[in-house]
C-alpha cells in the first residue's frame, strides 16, 4: 500500500497517493519514511498543517541526511508562504548549522531575512549562494529584485534578473522583479512590456499588478 502511494505520489496524483498512505499509516503510524511521504503530498495539495505535522516528525527521526534536508527545507518553504518567516528562519538557519551550506539553503534564508526587513544579511546570504551556484535562479532572483528595490546598484540587479528569466522565461515572480529592475533603472517601456507578461502568467497576482500601475503612472507623468 505504501509503494503504491509513493508510485502515484511520483506520478503527481496527490489525492490518490494520499489516500494509499494514510491507509498505510493505520497500519504503521511511527514510521518515518512513511511521514516523510505524507509530507510531501500534503505539500503538494497545499493542505500545509497537515504537512508541518508529519514534516515534523521525519526532522527528529534517524532517517537520512537527504530526507531530513528536503523535510527542512520543505518546513522552512511552508513557513515562508504562510508569513511565519522567524520559524523559516529557524530551519534555514539549523540546516546551515547541521552543515548543508548549500546554494538553495542561503538563497532560501536570503529571501526570509529580507522579508523581515534585515536587507543588508539577506544580501549576504544571497552573495552566498551565488558563490556556491552562479547560477542559481532563486538567489539571483532575489538579489536582483533587493539591488533593484532598494536603488543599490539597478544595472546589476537588471544583470540578475535577467539571467533568472533566461532559466526560467515563464516565471511571473521572476519577470516581475526583472520589470521592476527595469523600471528603477528608469527603462520604462522595458519594465511595462514584462511587468505586462509576467500579469498575464499570474492573472490576479496583487504585488505584479501594483508594480504594472507604478510603472504606468510614470510613463504618463514623464510624458506630461
Amino acid at each position: 500500500m505504501m509503494n503504491e502511494g509513493i508510485r502515484l505520489l511520483k506520478r503527481g496524483q496527490y489525492e490518490r497517493a494520499l489516500q494509499h498512505l494514510l491507509n498505510a499509516h493505520v497500519e504503521s503510524p511511527d514510521y518515518p519514511e512513511l511521514s516523510y511521504h505524507l509530507g510531501l503530498c500534503y505539500t503538494h495539495l497545499e493542505r500545509y498543517d497537515e504537512a508541518l505535522l508529519y514534516l515534523e516528525q521525519v526532522v527528529t527521526s534517524e532517517l537520512s541526511f537527504t530526507h531530513v534536508y528536503q523535510s527542512r527545507m520543505i518546513l522552512g518553504f511552508i513557513y515562508s508562504v504562510t508569513g511565519r518567516f522567524r520559524l523559516a528562519e529557524f530551519e534555514f538557519r539549523k540546516l546551515l548549522d547541521d552543515g548543508f551550506d548549500s546554494a538553495r539553503t542561503h538563497a532560501a534564508l536570503g529571501f526570509v531575512l529580507h522579508a523581515q526587513g534585515d536587507t543588508d544579511a539577506a544580501v549576504l546570504e544571497l552573495e552566498r549562494a551565488l558563490e556556491l551556484d552562479p547560477d542559481n535562479s532563486n538567489a539571483l532572483n532575489s538579489l536582483g529584485f533587493i539591488l533593484a528595490d532598494t536603488g543599490k546598484d539597478p544595472r546589476r540587479a537588471v544583470d540578475c534578473c535577467r539571467r533568472a528569466v533566461r532559466r526560467h522565461p515563464r516565471n511571473p515572480a521572476y519577470l516581475d522583479s526583472l520589470g521592476w529592475a527595469y523600471f528603477r533603472l528608469g527603462q520604462v517601456d522595458e519594465a511595462r512590456d514584462v511587468l505586462r507578461s509576467a500579469l498575464e502568467s499570474a492573472p490576479g497576482n496583487k504585488e505584479i499588478a501594483a508594480h504594472l500601475r507604478e510603472v504606468l503612472h510614470g510613463a504618463s507623468g514623464a510624458k506630461t
